[in-house]
């Protein structure tokens, strides 16, 4: 017995969060009394919610409240300090704050091992024993424990919830049976229970082969994500070797035309310095001749005059004017007249070719899914920004671009633009650099008289017929959204919301260009999207 009475008083005096002997001891508003710091960081943890609870009773405060020292209960506890009393042993179980505690211990609760939902209740292991060893409680139904077991408790008849009305859907008790779900489609919650358990069962073995067929869909997938990095891979390496074959032939075609230009000056300067040097040796020669015939015209001897002059008279053949033959034009001007044809003529098979290459690699479509749906908000619309720079090969010279060619601005002076077999010749138009497929988003600031537009890379440039000409919907800020494999282009006024200017639904076969046309002191510029 007094073993017994050392035991209560242990339990008492120990703190319920660490087991322990009561450490600086405080109480609750609620009247139960912790270890001031295992009270404290307890409450610090749900500081966040800003509801402070009790470990034992769960009894909620707001705010926080203020933790006095219970001066008695800390001398008591020092006092049983003196007569060796020791912390409570861990066998016991005590119920924390994340356990269910047993609704039949007094004073400190030990931790439910089971749950009833029969009785309903929870029990400790000592407390659990009766439904063990009682034959009418073998009966009931043990769970793990739950802190749920109220909600089998009819709020209205105060009774363990047992039958399942089909009617309304809902679990009731006998008396609901007899009383507001009288003449419904009741059956006991176990049949119930039955029932549904066979339709989980089949559902469960639906998802089963559907799990399974999805695994050999990914699988499928998987293969072909392979297949298609197989693929591409050889694509890539063959197209390297071709375009490094094509390029050592360009190098090897720009070798041999240096070569023969370099070897032809060489002859002909070999020529022009040979001609030269003889025609200096000549006027040396002729020199020489003058001043013998100077020499001698000044003799005053008559005899000796007449006995040299015939010897000094002869001259040696002279190098005709008529054997030189100088070109007014430039000896080489024809040979970069020919390489600039090759260039433009290369030019255009590329510009050519490329589209077929790009439409035969938009071809390459593994899933035949239905296209996904156009986005709503301009959030939406934004996963699919698309950066466009404007090309100044297609600029018409009265248009200057800025902003890291994103801006084009209309004005009266010319441009300094290269000659271009791209360039827009009749109308105040530009193309972009980029060729777009796939689905695409870009925006476009007006001032002004602009044109917002979209074009195949192979449109006219010359001259100011209609086939040139970029027509589109007017806003002072244009959105563009293309989706090309589906054949959708759709221009939309941004403000705080998307409103649809225009919508086309056709088939693209061709690469396309984000274009504007800008006019009179006017500007257009592509947005950066982020």
């Amino acid at each position: 017995m007094a073993q017994k009475a050392v035991q209560l008083d242990q339990e008492t005096f120990s703190c319920s969060v660490c087991l322990d002997l009561l450490k600086d001891p405080v109480t609750t508003p609620c009247g139960h009394s912790y270890c001031k710091n295992c009270i404290k960081d307890h409450w610090d943890t749900e500081h966040e919610k800003r509801i402070y609870s009790c470990p034992q009773c769960r009894k909620s405060f707001t705010p926080r409240p203020e933790l006095l020292t219970h001066t008695m209960l800390a001398a008591l506890v020092e006092q049983l300090k003196k007569t060796g009393l020791q912390a409570a042993p861990a066998d016991l179980c005590y119920a924390g704050a994340e356990d269910v505690a047993c609704d039949v211990c007094t004073g400190r609760k030990l931790r439910a091992v089971k749950s009833c939902l029969s009785c309903p209740a929870s029990y400790c292991e000592k407390h659990l024993q009766p439904h063990y060893e009682a034959a009418p409680l073998k009966k009931h139904k043990l769970v793990e424990p739950s802190e749920k077991l109220q909600e089998n408790i009819c709020s209205r008849h105060d009774e363990v919830m047992k039958m399942f009305c089909r009617t309304d859907q809902q679990c009731i008790c006998i008396l609901c049976s007899m009383d507001e779900h009288k003449g419904h489609d009741t059956v006991s919650a176990a049949a119930e229970r039955t029932e549904r358990q066979r339709e989980l069962e089949g559902s469960r073995h639906n998802i089963q082969q559907r799990i399974q067929d999805r695994e050999e869909d990914v699988k499928l997938l998987q293969q072909e994500v392979e297949a298609i990095n197989g693929s591409a891979d050889k694509a890539v390496e063959h197209s390297e070797k071709i375009f490094t074959q094509l390029i050592r032939l360009m190098e090897e075609r720009r070798s041999d035309v240096k070569q023969q230009v370099r070897s032809q000056q060489e002859t002909e300067v070999s020529r022009v310095k040979e001609l030269q040097e003889k025609l200096e040796q000549e006027i040396t020669e002729l020199k020489r001749k003058d001043a013998e015939l100077k020499k001698l015209s000044h003799t005053e001897d008559h005899n000796q005059f007449l006995h040299n002059y015939p010897s000094l008279s002869a001259l040696s053949e002279s190098t005709h004017s008529s054997s030189i033959n100088i070109r007014p034009l430039n000896y080489f001007e024809d040979v970069t007249a020919a390489v600039s044809e090759l260039r433009d003529k290369l030019q255009d098979v590329l510009r050519d070719t490329w589209t077929n290459i790009s439409l035969t690699v938009m071809k390459v479509d593994v899933l035949l899914s239905n296209p996904q749906p156009e986005p709503k908000t301009r959030a939406d619309f934004l996963r699919y920004s698309r950066e466009i720079t404007l090309d100044p090969n297609t600029a018409y010279r009265q248009l200057l671009l800025s902003e890291g060619n994103r801006k084009a601005t209309h004005t009266s002076q010319q441009q300094s633009y290269s000659d271009h077999p791209d360039r827009f010749t009749g109308w105040l138009q530009v193309l972009s650099r980029e060729s777009l497929t796939g689905r695409c988003y870009w925006e476009v600031e007006r001032r002004g008289t602009v044109y917002v537009a979209v074009a195949y890379k192979n449109i006219s440039r010359a001259g100011r017929s209609d086939e040139c000409g970029f027509g589109g919907p007017q806003s002072s800020r244009v959105g563009v959204y293309l989706d090309h494999s589906a054949g959708i282009l759709s221009f939309y006024s941004v403000s705080d919301t998307m409103t649809l200017l225009h919508r086309v639904q056709t088939t693209f076969t061709q690469p396309l260009c984000a274009g504007v046309y800008v006019y009179s002191e006017s500007s257009a510029e592509f947005s950066k999207l982020k």
